[in-house]
């Protein structure tokens, strides 16, 4: 009978991989691309504006100066004036603040809601899966636009009610990305073991279910940002967004089509601004989803 042979004692050991080489490569691959990086640097300048707006703008955005008024870029005024004289600058650099509030809060509301309902749809399934994805079909027959404008119109505008009616909208999408990541985790073999230990339902999805499900819906998070910062432009610019004096993007482009061929900068820039802050939530979007997705890299 042949004796066992033991093994070095480096052989029997199980090398872990250190965290620092999974952040290592998350940064490589979410950085793989140029312009993933000039989203990131363009993300990053919206938040150190609104951060340090009062001290980056150069004139109080409420002040008017009735003498210059729907004035072109000039020393004084780098980006012009409006209809009541007031720096447009200035109020672009105060609207970042908007955004940022409205974008992420709105994304918040949307999230905590949709992911709730759609992480008990999928575990428990049965008569409770069928209730909640009927009223989730239900309110997917209304374009998210569409919806949300309703909302804000018998809501009101203001940036309460704005955040109210763009998260309401914005629901759908997170329920069913939500339901269908846990119809397909509630299947691997931990969460049967923690079944089998009799682990209470509320245990499995909020220990097991949901950590596992959340890295897309982190992309869904950031590429959505941008969506939401597009559609509080879009109610702003019909009116029923932000209420004046208040500063957004949105209403400024609005005002400013009127005098396209008096001042053209006027609507053009604060439309240039949510170009490039939408693009850059977009592509931060992307990045992420290269990052903590890689079946999906490579593809746009």
């Amino acid at each position: 009978m042949s004796t066992p042979v033991a093994l070095p004692d480096e052989e029997l050991e199980y090398k872990v991989p250190p965290k620092s080489a999974g952040i290592r490569r998350f940064i490589r691959v979410f950085f793989g691309r140029k312009v993933v990086l000039v989203g990131a640097i363009i993300i990053l300048l919206l938040f150190i504006t609104a951060i340090f707006a009062p001290w980056l703008a150069p004139h109080n955005p409420y002040s008017q100066d009735y003498s210059a008024v729907i004035a072109k870029p000039s020393a004084k005024y780098w980006f012009g004036t409006d209809t009541l004289g007031r720096d447009v600058l200035s109020r672009i650099i105060y609207a970042s603040r908007t955004t940022i509030i409205i974008g992420f809060f709105a994304i918040f509301v949307a999230s905590i809601i949709g992911m709730s309902l759609g992480l008990l749809a999928g575990y428990m399934g049965g008569w409770v899966n069928t209730v909640i994805m009927r009223f989730i079909d239900a309110m997917m027959n209304f374009p998210m636009m569409l919806f949300a404008l309703l909302l804000a119109a018998v809501l009101g505008g203001g940036m309460v009610n704005l955040i109210i009616a763009l998260g309401i909208g914005m629901i759908p999408p997170y329920c069913r990305l939500m339901c269908g990541q846990a119809l397909t985790i509630k299947e691997n073999d931990y969460v049967l073991a923690a079944r089998t230990l009799r682990a209470s339902p509320m245990h499995v999805m909020l220990k097991h279910v949901a950590p596992n499900a959340f890295p897309p819906l982190i992309v869904m998070m950031t590429m959505q940002i941008g969506q939401t910062i597009m559609a509080e432009a879009g109610l702003s610019f019909l009116g029923v967004g932000i209420k004046p004096p208040g500063a957004s993007w949105g209403a400024m482009a609005s005002d400013g089509y009127k005098y396209l061929l008096i001042n053209p900068y006027y609507a053009m820039i604060p439309g240039l601004v949510i170009m490039m802050v939408v693009f850059a939530f977009n592509m931060v979007g992307d990045g992420l989803r290269d990052a903590l997705d890689p079946r999906l890299r490579g593809t746009l």
